[in-house]
């Protein structure tokens, strides 16, 4: 397995090892031996799965007083997949960066509590499978705006208009959300 370091120093690509022959391949997709060993957590609570249609904006979302570390993977499709530091004092609040996450590549996004979470859906269709942290607390789910212009996330939606909720339509500005807790040191050391 590989772990490699992004421009957010706290998120990770991960890559587990494929064996492939001629009648296919095999990965270990999780072992908790291998993420101890490599700095990420091992104690994921829930897995969740969503379905969504090209042009789909998810985001960006992040949970207060619950906060959710997330290991992000497209199992089927094309994602451009976002983390934003959200973390006051943070020497890395409002950096964001993006990744291309396709079903084919097993790739997996590590995400840390007080990151804010969006993905744009890229193909006609994806699935997406995530695992956390912490269980889901409604009451804690809280959004920022995908398009703030003080975050300048560069999505990748020339060519069409992305299809959002309710909730993520009327999110606010970094400005004026309530953010999670303060930055503390990380717990994961590259």
């Amino acid at each position: 397995m590989q772990v490699l370091d992004t421009s957010l120093s706290e998120v990770k690509l991960v890559r587990p090892k494929m064996h492939g022959d001629d009648r296919g391949w095999f990965a270990e997709l999780f072992s908790t031996r291998a993420f101890a060993e490599h700095g990420l957590p091992t104690n994921f609570v829930q897995d969740n799965q969503s379905f969504s249609r090209r042009g789909v904006l998810r985001g960006l979302h992040f949970q207060l007083g619950n906060e959710q570390g997330k290991l992000v993977r497209a199992v089927a499709g094309h994602i451009w997949d976002v983390a934003v530091d959200l973390r006051p004092n943070s020497p890395q609040f409002g950096k964001w960066a993006g990744f291309h996450l396709k079903g084919e590549k097993l790739e997996y996004l590590w995400i840390p509590e007080g990151f804010g979470h969006g993905f744009v859906v890229l193909s006609e269709t994806a699935s997406v499978m995530y695992k956390v942290t912490n269980l889901y607390d409604p009451k804690a789910e809280r959004a920022v705006r995908w398009n703030d212009p003080s975050l300048g996330i560069e999505w990748p939606i020339e060519g069409f208009e992305p299809q959002l909720s309710a909730r993520d339509v009327v999110a606010p500005l970094v400005q004026d959300a309530e953010l999670p807790a303060a930055y503390k040191e990380p717990a994961i050391r590259s």
